[in-house]
């Protein structure tokens, strides 16, 4: 008996108009493409595409240690100021508390010594990251436009002071995609305290399309947010997502979409059937030796949260993901790095927690062979001032002066210090390198040309390094 003509309360020529403006509108293009009738579909968003410049390295592990580690009191070594404790100077400061003209001396609290054949100064807080030295260039004469945390974080992370424009993790993966299908591209893991100042803004995806935002992740519990470890809990995600995706296709069925839009959304659900699939295996740590897990700190409180970030970083690497971020410290003050009261206290804290996860990052990735491919990045959004924020104890404020990060791995001279801060660490005097010049090195190094990457958007083609030329620092890259 044939069908009636109402079949599913629509008629032949109602179901081919919704079936034309809707999903059944990418499957039936993909089939005419296959003979030739059609254009083929957009491909994916994150689709790989091959480096424009020859490309040292494959991802970026980007080490942000939120607050404002003191560069002084790491691994910028000024003997100069052992003795000078209390002494009040003539010296500029900007800081949270404004402009001062002096301030008291508040010499390094801990003692540095020489490491590795490059004979570098480390000090006694990172005794296992000084390990690792000859793996390492440091830039001591880094500056920034701001001296606040929010501002300075959007700049660290997005190259402008105003939110809305994308991260660094998000321009990489807009430049060459993504290997894993199954996996997002740019991972964020946040320190068990809490987020960063500005939160999401420091990881969006500003005016890219939102697939290139920032994902958290969690090394414990479920990875991410409505995605658990037991296939039982992830089956409200599911109906979840074939409701959203019912309801998307009635909503582009009337409204006759933009199908690079359409495309993009069926690309982000399909990307979220996938990791319910593979991100729980991918944070399997258990899957690690016993000698591993150590190496990171995971037998011991102290270390195991960052170590449990390392680790799963390292796993992120080895299936392809492009950029992976993780902060250490969190929320506000003594629970990050900014040391505004006690200063031993603090970075006894924070340095202790990360030491040893990072030199054993290093370790684990030069063992496994990726280290050459795989660019770590350390630093905070400033450094620390010379001097005491206060009347008593030992808290600096703010500094964009100059202060130091340091890069290791795919396309870096190990060994090598560059630039340098006045004899008190409170501004940079040689070679003075703006945050700009950072991102200028880290897209280079993943093959991109950060002075032709941009993207169209009011009228102007948008860059990560703004519209000045700015050149990466080829005195670092091998």
């Amino acid at each position: 008996m044939p069908a009636p003509r109402n079949f599913c309360r629509r008629t032949r020529r109602e179901f081919l108009w919704e079936a034309g403006c809707g999903f059944g509108a990418a499957a039936l293009a993909s089939l005419l493409a296959a003979d030739g009738f059609a254009a083929a579909p957009q491909p994916r968003p994150l689709a790989p595409r091959p480096p424009r410049l020859p490309a040292k390295a494959k991802s970026v592990i980007f080490l942000f240690m939120y607050g404002g580690p003191s560069h002084i009191d790491t691994f910028d070594y000024k003997p100069r100021m052992v003795g000078m404790d209390g002494r009040t100077v003539d010296v500029a400061t900007f800081g949270r508390g404004g402009h001062k003209s002096q301030g008291r001396i508040v010499e390094p609290r801990w003692k540095f010594r020489q490491y590795g054949q490059s004979g570098k100064w480390i000090s006694d807080l990172f005794p296992h990251l000084a390990e690792c030295v000859d793996d390492i260039a440091f830039l001591h004469s880094m500056t920034a436009e701001s001296p606040i945390h929010g501002s300075a974080m959007l700049m660290m992370n997005s190259g402008k002071l105003q939110s809305g424009s994308p991260a660094l993790g998000s321009w990489v993966n807009y430049g060459l995609g993504s290997v894993n299908e199954n996996l997002p591209g740019f991972v964020v893991m946040l320190d068990r305290r809490g987020g960063p100042i500005s939160g999401a803004k420091n990881w969006a995806s500003g005016y890219l399309p939102a697939t290139f935002a920032g994902t958290i992740f969690r090394p414990e519990g479920a990875p991410i947010n409505d995605l658990s470890l037991h296939d039982g809990a992830t089956r409200p995600l599911q109906r979840d997502l074939l409701d959203s995706l019912a309801r998307l296709n009635r909503r582009h069925a009337a409204a006759r979409p933009d199908q690079h839009e359409l495309a993009a959304r069926i690309a982000a659900y399909e990307l979220a059937f996938q990791m319910q699939q593979h991100a729980p295996e991918a944070v399997d740590l258990s899957q690690e030796s016993a000698a591993t897990r150590r190496l990171y700190g995971l037998d011991a409180d102290r270390t195991r949260d960052f170590g449990a970030r390392c680790l799963l970083a390292r796993r992120l690497v080895e299936r392809g993901v492009r950029f992976i971020q993780i902060y250490s410290g969190g929320a506000h003050n003594d629970d990050n790095w900014d040391a505004h009261g006690d200063l031993v206290a603090n970075h006894s804290l924070h340095a202790g927690e990360t030491d040893q996860p990072i030199a054993a990052l290093l370790k684990d990735l030069k063992d496994r062979g990726l280290l050459d491919e795989t660019l770590v990045v350390w630093g905070g959004e400033f450094g620390r001032q010379p001097t005491a924020e206060y009347g008593v104890g030992a808290g600096r404020d703010h500094n964009s002066y100059g202060f130091t990060m340091w890069m290791a791995g795919g396309g870096i001279k190990g060994g090598v210090s560059l630039g340098s801060t006045d004899e008190l660490g409170a501004r940079a005097v040689e070679q003075p390198m703006h945050v700009k010049r950072l991102h200028a090195t880290t897209l280079a190094l993943m093959g991109l040309d950060p002075n032709n990457l941009s993207y169209f958007f009011r009228g102007l083609d948008q860059k990560l390094v703004g519209v000045e030329p700015v050149e990466p620092i080829k005195q670092i890259m091998a």
